[in-house]
């Protein structure tokens, strides 16, 4: 049977429903971000944005207690950036990113002992009840390196020093935690053992089963590229294991002829479904999750350069009208007053306008809980 056609404009309704971005999910925060995937955290102001807009009740207090009671964490993840997930989804992509060969510390070409690579596994010992600084993980390799001088060459233990061995506490095995256990908005450099399941880590086979599952929860339908380049992996096993699980999914295609794979009991709305003006943060996932050429259920081509800062590599924060990017927003924090200015990419109604600066000002207080006044300006086109 020919897969079904679904229009850009399907796929983005699709994607609305399991984000949060129709409505709200009314979850927990563990299971809502079970539900929307891993949450891009590089940029940490960007994750409370990231949560209130997709889910009912939330606030920076909430997202801060989440992840001092470890209910979520924050690690070094898929494509060597920061994840906000919950514990057991953390063993699932750790796992795949360990598969794909982009757990490595090492960044020169230079040839090292393996028991540095032990040293690396026994971080998460020394890391494993109480969050160490950067400067204590440094100290502790310094004195390990001083008592195996050969142990590590000479190029690459300049580069590790340079970067005060960022690389080498980068790993699946430990996560995100600040000394003393109190967050604040910013992403911490200390680290703490990340959680490990009862039966142990699973195997890449299981792990990569599990990962293209939560994929399709979060983002389908998605092709193997998409779940390819999320993920970080080559797209030949993933294609491989889509197709082994075709009897159990849904098949479709997008506009171009691409195949695309689906959960039976996932949410498709009609594409006359209507949809909310949101506000996405730095980063956001949703504009990540599919390779870069097949972004157009959310992303027009036509905004891409004016979404994507490429002097610094940055995604820049973006608000949707009807389901899809139709501007930018930028916060100025000053003493006196934080300012959250909208602007457009394209012309928009007085109505639509009203109902972005009404939404910005919800938000506002998410992203500055305290100190100054709150103003949102809305510039026109």
């Amino acid at each position: 049977m020919t897969p079904k056609t679904l229009t850009d404009r399907e796929l983005n309704r699709a994607l609305l429903a399991r984000q949060g971005l129709l409505e709200r999910l009314d979850l927990p925060l563990p299971e809502a971000v079970e539900a929307i995937g891993a949450v891009q955290a590089q940029y940490g102001p960007a994750l409370p944005v990231a949560l209130w807009t997709r889910v009912r009740g939330v606030d920076a207090g909430s997202v801060r207690t989440a992840l001092e009671r470890r209910t979520l964490v924050v690690g070094t993840l898929l494509r060597r950036t920061l994840h906000l997930v919950t514990p057991a989804q953390h063993a699932a992509y750790a796992a795949v990113v360990v598969a794909a060969g982009d757990d490595t510390w090492r960044r020169t070409r230079g040839e090292s002992d393996p028991a540095a690579d032990r040293l690396r596994e026994r971080l998460t010992e020394f890391a494993g009840s109480v969050a160490r600084s950067p400067e204590e993980v440094a100290d502790w390799i310094e004195k390990w390196v001083a008592a195996h001088p050969e142990a590590i060459d000479a190029a690459e233990l300049e580069f590790q020093r340079t970067y005060k061995w960022r690389p080498f506490r980068s790993t699946v095995a430990v996560t995100r935690s600040p000394v003393g256990g109190v967050w604040d908005e910013g992403v911490p450099d200390g680290v703490l053992a990340a959680p490990v399941p009862e039966g142990g880590p699973p195997s890449a086979e299981d792990a990569l089963h599990e990962v293209v599952h939560r994929h399709l929860r979060a983002f389908g339908p998605a092709g193997a590229a998409d779940v390819a380049q999320w993920i970080g992996a080559k797209v030949t096993p993933v294609k491989a294991l889509l197709k082994s699980l075709e009897d159990r999914l849904e098949v479709f295609k997008d506009e171009g002829g691409q195949l695309l794979y689906d959960l039976p009991e996932a949410p498709r709305p009609p594409a006359g479904e209507p949809a909310p003006v949101r506000l996405l943060p730095w980063f956001d996932s949703a504009l990540l999750a599919y390779a870069p050429k097949r972004r157009a259920r959310i992303l027009p081509q036509e905004y891409r350069d004016l979404v994507y800062a490429k002097a610094n590599l940055q995604l820049r924060p973006t608000f949707l009208v009807d389901g899809t990017v139709a501007g930018v927003w930028a916060l100025d924090r000053k003493r006196r007053e934080a300012v959250l200015t909208l602007t457009p990419l394209t012309g928009l109604s007085r109505t639509v306008t009203a109902e972005l600066v009404a939404e910005a000002e919800q938000l506002l207080p998410v992203c500055v809980p305290d100190g100054p006044a709150r103003v949102v300006v809305a510039d026109r086109r």
